[in-house]
């Protein structure tokens, strides 16, 4: 007999993202699938201020949508000598029509002047996992590294090629993906994803999807506040 296995909406368009999350994920009795699988093309309005608050307006949005488990993730890479930029505007940081290579033109064209020693830099990854409305998970994970003068390496997505990773001494894109999401910010906020599905879906209502705290996420993800926040 064939365990049941519970529907988890990806509530992204990114290749790269869905990609790595399904990597992380694949062990899990899901089912995952995508907003073109559900046929909504509906765009989720981004209005926080921080990854944690878009995140949890990306997944209220869909899973209100939906009616399904939906997990939503809003990342990026925060660069010290740009005073934490582009921050919550990295997927569009060269503006209009922005593409992987424009951002990455952009941020080495800023980074010019900037010595080896204020190159610091951070990704960050949050997420939120929701069902009707209501708020179950969120998580958060982070990398620190330096951005490089020039991308180097092939594999990974967006800033991959110019975030470079001293404990292994090679940038994002120069490692394979299993490699990189044993140490990605959104390796490791999967992993504590990861970890609360594992143990919610052995539940007995396993069936249903794990269940939403008590009381309605206010504001479409503005605030927070009043739910658990777990730090990967």
């Amino acid at each position: 007999m064939t365990t049941p296995r519970t529907i988890l909406v990806l509530a992204t368009t990114n290749k790269g993202k869905v990609r790595e999350i399904r990597s992380v994920l694949k062990t899990l009795p899901l089912k995952i699938i995508g907003l073109s699988e559900l046929g909504i093309d509906a765009r989720s309005p981004e209005t926080g201020e921080t990854f944690e608050e878009n995140a949890l307006e990306k997944s209220l949005f869909y899973s209100r949508k939906s009616g399904l488990l939906t997990l939503a993730e809003d990342s990026g890479l925060e660069i010290e000598a740009l005073d934490g930029a582009p921050g919550i505007y990295s997927a569009r940081f060269s503006g209009r029509g922005a593409t992987d290579e424009k951002n990455i033109r952009k941020v080495l064209r800023l980074m010019e002047s900037v010595p080896a020693g204020r190159r610091a830099a951070r990704f960050v990854c949050a997420m939120a996992l929701t069902r009707n409305g209501e708020l179950i998970k969120t998580v958060t994970g982070r990398v620190s590294g330096k951005i490089t003068e020039a991308e180097r390496g092939r594999h990974g997505f967006g800033y991959d090629p110019i975030f470079f990773y001293p404990p292994l001494g090679r940038t994002f894109g120069e490692l394979p993906g299993r490699e990189k999401n044993r140490v990605s910010h959104r390796g490791r906020a999967l992993d504590g994803m990861r970890a609360f599905l594992a143990r919610t879906l052995k539940r007995p209502a396993s069936k249903e999807g794990p269940a939403p705290r008590k009381g309605r996420a206010k504001g479409g993800g503005r605030t927070l506040s009043g739910h658990h926040r777990a730090k990967a």
